[in-house]
């Protein structure tokens, strides 16, 4: 089952949206129950916190979804901007969404939405990342060029700058009228 295109962030969110539109004599502050701490200390939990939790664990999910090649960028990136804008118009507008628990829940679907872009940016588009990942396959199947290193410049003694060219050794190319005192007559 492929879990691509469905944003989970939607729903504690949608769980909230229930928990106002259906159950308005359920508040989301008071304690469902405790949990005793090793400190010996109890930690009260409500709905709100057990949201929050359920919407950081969703996100968690969300980000490892969209970090996985072959994903549907764009489908996705569109559903959480519908979530978030969604969101974020009940929490602005409507009175029993302003609340500190709701607001969290935006943000989350905000950081689920930065998220994928980061994501596909570091990425870069599918056809470039495709290319490059060729390129790269070609590199590590073409084998190395081999090149002969250059032969080492040999020393020439100052005896043999004074022959003739008809006395150059083979390794030396006579350059006619470049030698000083060659053919060259100074201008009077």
């Amino acid at each position: 089952m492929s879990m691509v295109g469905f944003p989970l962030l939607l729903i504690p969110l949608a769980i909230y949206n229930i928990i106002v539109f259906l159950m308005p004599g359920v508040t989301l502050a008071e304690p469902l129950f405790t949990l005793p701490l090793m400190s010996g200390a109890e930690c009260p939990v409500s709905l709100s916190d057990i949201l929050l939790t359920l919407g950081v664990l969703l996100l968690l999910f969300e980000i490892i979804k969209g970090a996985r090649p072959g994903a549907k960028f764009l489908t996705d990136h569109f559903l959480s901007l519908i979530v978030f804008g969604g969101a974020a118009a009940e929490f602005l507008l409507l009175p029993r969404f302003g609340t500190s628990t709701y607001f969290l829940l935006v943000i989350l679907a905000l950081v689920e939405f930065l998220s994928g872009i980061a994501l596909r940016a570091r990425r870069g588009t599918g056809q470039a990342a495709a290319a490059a990942r060729r390129i790269d396959r070609d590199l590590e199947a073409a084998p190395e060029p081999r090149f002969d290193p250059a032969p080492a410049p040999t020393a020439v003694s100052p005896r043999r700058d004074r022959l003739s060219p008809a006395g150059a050794s083979p390794e030396e190319v006579p350059s006619p009228g470049l030698q000083p005192g060659e053919g060259s007559t100074a201008p009077h």
